[in-house]
């Protein structure tokens, strides 16, 4: 999209690339833990360790610039710019001239913990274990499936006509050894079906299979109510996913920062989106695709500001605003209970574990079942991050203790308590 005037969550882009410029040669004065507060703080809302987030990823790229550059850089890059000097010149033209803002309260050892921290080695790969569980399928012990129950019923009625058939051959060829006449019967359909109507235990077998093969379509259609995976709903503006968190790398907190500290997610408030088309009144023409042109997109933004009460021209709010009816996608039933901080802050799960790839979502949908096996199934395969977190420490160390491992996954911490969902 194009991008005018002061936007607020590039300077944090600016402010923690510069972070990472710092050498790490001097990673013995420096603390990593103090550093991951920081920039948890300051840098995670726009920068991931190892994956491009609103900013590009900030681990080991420590050593570029000079030190004592870096913090003239980050306690006042405007003042440097003014001076003249080249390397703050070209760091501010390569990043579309916006400016970053000044940050003299941080002292020389905060940036260096914040480098410590983005310096630290990536963890390794967990090795697959053999015969070990794959993360989107179900374990050993999540029960035996009703593919597998139909079938073994299906086979014993097949037995059952096979063996009845066996034996009728076997009586006939025993008469005729004996010199006994059997009578032939009419095998026409009606003679067939009485003669099947008279037979208790086909009969009873019949209707047992019958109401099994029923009760499971059933349930399977039963099942199947409140799910709404695939839900893609219109909704009243057009907001693209993927213009804003893939081409242009917004981190998803930016805009529903409340996931980060409560319950709910927030839909964000027109006021957030105001921050960035304050300036941005159309789009760029690469932009536009085949299915929605530029003029559709400028259409929305003019939607946007029709909502929240801006006059584009005078370049000031009216003051007469308008609600817009989202359409609510995601709804958990209201006896269950979820939390997004305590998985987004506490476990550090990506967003993109339950709303999938929402970068490369034109619109966005539902893209988990969000049923209660598929919430379980995430628990039994999820190691607890007990790395830095004394609350877990503890409990930890004896559970690891009482089932011979050396991680637990949320499963083994009480994460299938009835209780921890439904209260």
């Amino acid at each position: 999209m194009k991008k005018v005037g002061n936007h607020k969550s590039f300077s944090k882009i600016f402010f923690s690339l510069a972070f990472v410029l710092v050498t790490s040669l001097s990673a013995f004065s420096q603390d990593a833990a103090k550093g991951k507060e920081l920039f948890n703080a300051n840098c995670a809302a726009c920068h991931k360790l190892d994956g491009k987030a609103t900013g590009p990823a900030l681990r080991d790229v420590a050593a570029k610039y000079d030190k004592e550059w870096l913090y003239k850089w980050i306690k006042n890059s405007g003042e440097l710019i003014k001076s003249g000097d080249a390397q703050a010149v070209k760091v501010f033209e390569e990043n579309n001239k916006v400016p970053m803002t000044a940050f003299p309260q941080l002292s020389n050892e905060d940036i260096d913990n914040i480098l410590a921290y983005t310096s630290e080695p990536a963890p390794a790969a967990p090795a697959v274990v053999p015969g070990a569980p794959v993360a989107g399928e179900a374990t050993a012990d999540s029960g035996v499936s009703n593919n597998v129950i139909l079938g073994v019923l299906s086979l014993v009625m097949m037995m059952l006509v096979v063996m009845l058939f066996l034996v009728n051959n076997m009586l006939t060829k025993i008469a005729g050894a004996k010199g006994l006449e059997v009578a032939q019967k009419d095998r026409s359909i009606m003679n067939i079906f009485k003669a099947y109507a008279k037979n208790q235990f086909l009969v009873l077998v019949s209707a047992i299979l019958l109401l099994l093969v029923s009760a499971y379509f059933a349930y399977g259609w039963m099942m199947q109510i409140g799910v709404d995976q695939g839900y893609e709903p219109v909704q009243p503006i057009h907001y693209s996913h993927r213009i804003h968190a893939g081409e242009n790398g917004i981190d998803c907190k930016y805009c529903h920062s409340a996931a980060r500290v409560g319950k709910h997610s927030n839909i964000p408030s027109l006021n957030v989106c105001m921050n960035c088309h304050k300036n941005i009144s159309e789009v760029a023409e690469t932009t536009a695709t085949e299915e929605y042109s530029k003029a559709f997109y400028d259409g929305e933004i003019a939607k946007l500001y029709d909502a929240v009460g801006w006059d584009k021209s005078l370049q000031k709010y009216t003051g007469k605003t308008k609600p817009v009816k989202w359409v609510r996608i995601h709804n958990l039933p209201d006896h269950v209970y979820f939390n997004h901080s305590q998985h987004v802050t506490v476990a550090g799960v990506e967003c993109q574990t339950c709303h999938g790839p929402v970068e490369e979502m034109e619109i966005m949908k539902q893209h988990a079942p969000l049923t209660m096996g598929w919430c379980i199934n995430c628990h039994r395969e999820t190691n607890v991050k007990v790395e830095d977190n004394a609350y877990y420490k503890k409990i930890h160390e004896e559970l690891s203790k009482k089932y011979g491992v050396s991680q637990l996954t949320a499963a083994q911490m009480g994460g299938l308590e009835c209780g921890k969902c439904h209260y």
